[in-house]
């Protein structure tokens, strides 16, 4: 009996000892997390910082104080809207080097074009009453708005040489271009003799619901 006790003891003070091995192996490496934790914590700090600086955010701020220039009142009638697409092509440094500086895309503009009448140039001379006729001399019709809708416009790059660099401002020359091509476009197709129709057109309604039911306008 007392030849198996022996081995049996030796057994348990054996495995005590191992566990109290592991437990300050697992001591010992728990404090060492603990002590190391702050370093880690500062090199992921530092490589945030760091990526931070290659890749910045970009950052808008629109500035706090606006400036009014000006301020008029107007008596425009607005009386037609044209919206159109044009396709704007760009090429840049497109000589022997072009694959590495050159630059080709594309810019799809999107815009609108308004005209109308500006009712202010209306002169009490220019309207005449004769034999229940009223004679109306409106001024000419004019553009008053031509602009770009950012939000539907949208650029394609078409070729870019392995060392091009492109100017933020060509993007912005190339809005103007298409801006242009635009208004060339409207006027082209007639919309101020459209917006001159439509806006005698309104108007004799308008002169009809106050009396006036003859009514002719004179040539601009």
């Amino acid at each position: 009996m007392k030849k198996n006790i022996v081995p049996i003891l030796l057994l348990l003070v054996v495995g005590v000892a191992a566990y109290l091995v592991v437990q300050s192996v697992q001591q010992s490496a728990n404090q060492a997390q603990q002590a190391l934790a702050p370093l880690s914590d500062a090199n992921r700090a530092m490589q945030t910082q760091v990526s931070q600086l290659i890749n910045p955010t970009p950052t808008i701020v629109a500035d706090p104080v606006t400036i009014i220039n000006e301020i008029r009142a107007l008596a425009r009638l607005e009386t037609i809207q044209y919206n159109e697409t044009q396709v704007v092509h760009f090429e840049d440094k497109q000589g022997t080097f072009g694959f590495l500086f050159g630059t080709k895309f594309l810019v799809v503009v999107q815009g609108t074009v308004i005209a109308g009448i500006d009712m202010e140039k209306i002169q009490p001379e220019d309207m005449s009453l004769e034999n229940s006729v009223l004679y109306v001399n409106l001024p000419p019709a004019e553009v008053f708005i031509t602009a770009v809708d950012n939000s539907k416009t949208e650029a394609y790059t078409v070729e870019q040489g392995l060392m091009a660099d492109i100017d933020p401002n060509t993007i912005v020359d190339t809005l103007e271009v298409g801006e242009d091509a635009i208004l060339k476009a409207a006027l082209e197709d007639g919309i101020l003799d459209l917006a001159q129709k439509n806006a005698e057109t309104y108007l004799e309604k308008f002169y009809n619901a106050l009396g006036y039911d003859n009514v002719i306008f004179l040539d601009p």
